[in-house]
């Protein structure tokens, strides 16, 4: 061997483990950027995550939000104030102030009437059955949303127009009732001793997503744009006086491992998807230890079916293979079925076909004894067909 070939032997094998090794980076590369792909995710899922504010709340920017109806407030001179402390809410209450809330839920009755109390306009902007119990303002009606006007003696929406209502209300006997009829209205004003308290479902009505609808926007403003300032108090569990448990959350519920061990198994399914997904090389013929010869393969399944008892399979592969001779020493070919060797061997032999079909293809016997005698037949049969094309070779 020259120094040539030595040193170019050299090279590749140094060339060899430094591909090796750049493989298996290349491999720890594409796990490292998946990980660093699905933090990723989690993180974008994380902060796009629905935020705290709910339905109406006035500092909510979402679809359910009422952030628009308080900006269009202000917009009017209206000095809007957000407070979610019913006790912040209650002080900052005085002549010239209508209180706005959405359902309050999370306070008792008591804790309602102690809010309600100094004001003299409060405006529900939804309501429950509970609420209209507690208010004595009405009940829930039943109707459709088709679009309807004031038709009240209120001159605060005369200039409103139409709008959907979602939900009306039958107005209890005092309490005037409009947008609807006198048995259904969407909007309830009860007014006693000059303290006025208005039920209206707004929902779809002054939410973001709607407020630029019909006249959403209108009775918006006559509904809180009555009063130089108003008091809009958001209710939440943490300002609640209801004594007890708040009830269970599914983030309550959860241990804090289960998160991790998700994003862990995550991690590990796509690295098993990688690692037993990945394309394997072209397949290599290997040279077998051991070569096996064919008689011996025909013994071993012979022996195997003598000790199973299986006459019929035997029988099977008995039919088969000498199927398989006559039809290449008859000049057919060797898929040829029972019916054309029986054909072909009948002409040969000048014996009726229905017996050669019955041997060929009849049934299978179920004993040993059974099995000797069909397999004498084949081998009888076999010969026959032999000695009758030697005699067609032989020259007369």
């Amino acid at each position: 061997m020259t120094v040539t070939e030595q040193a170019r032997d050299a090279s590749t094998a140094v060339r060899a483990p430094r591909g090796r090794r750049l493989r298996s980076l290349g491999g720890w590369g594409v796990v490292v950027a998946l990980v660093l792909v699905g933090v990723f995710v989690a993180f974008q899922v994380a902060a796009r995550a629905p935020g705290s504010r709910g339905a109406l709340d006035p500092e909510g920017a979402g679809d359910s939000g009422a952030m628009a109806l308080a900006e269009i407030l202000r917009d009017q001179g209206v000095d809007v104030a957000v407070l979610r402390s019913r006790d912040q809410a209650r002080a900052a209450i005085d002549e010239d102030t209508t209180l706005v809330m959405a359902h309050p839920y999370t306070l008792t009755d008591e804790g309602l009437e102690d809010l309600i109390e100094p004001a003299e306009r409060v405006v529900f902007l939804s309501t429950g059955t509970h609420l209209l119990n507690v208010l004595e303002i009405g009940g829930n009606a039943a109707g459709s949303s088709a679009p309807v006007s004031a038709d009240c003696s209120l001159p605060e929406f005369a200039e409103v127009g139409t709008i959907r209502p979602d939900r009306l209300f039958a107005p209890a006997p005092g309490v005037e009732g409009c947008f609807g009829s006198d048995d259904a209205a969407a909007v309830l004003v009860d007014e006693d001793d000059g303290v006025r308290r208005t039920v209206v479902e707004g929902d779809r009505l002054f939410s973001n997503a709607y407020l630029a609808e019909n006249g959403n926007a209108a009775l918006g403003l006559a509904l809180l744009g009555q009063t130089g300032k108003v008091v809009w108090y958001v209710p939440s569990y943490g300002d609640s006086d209801i004594e007890g448990e708040m009830p269970d959350t599914l983030g309550s519920l959860t241990p804090g491992w289960v998160t991790p061990a998700i994003l862990l198994l995550m991690l590990a399914g796509v690295t098993a998807a990688f690692w037993r997904g990945r394309r394997f090389g072209p397949l290599v013929a290997e040279t077998l230890p051991v070569t096996v010869r064919a008689s011996e393969t025909m013994h071993g399944r012979a022996r195997l079916t003598a000790k199973a008892a299986d006459a019929g399979h035997a029988a099977v592969a008995l039919r088969d293979g000498s199927r398989r001779r006559l039809a290449r020493r008859l000049g057919l070919a060797i898929t040829a079925g029972v019916d054309e060797v029986a054909d072909a061997a009948s002409d040969r032999l000048r014996i009726p076909r229905g017996s050669l079909q019955s041997l060929l293809g009849g049934p299978t016997p179920r004993d040993d004894a059974g099995l000797v005698e069909l397999a004498r037949r084949l081998g009888e049969l076999e010969t026959a067909v032999d000695d009758s094309t030697r005699a067609m070779r032989r020259p007369e």
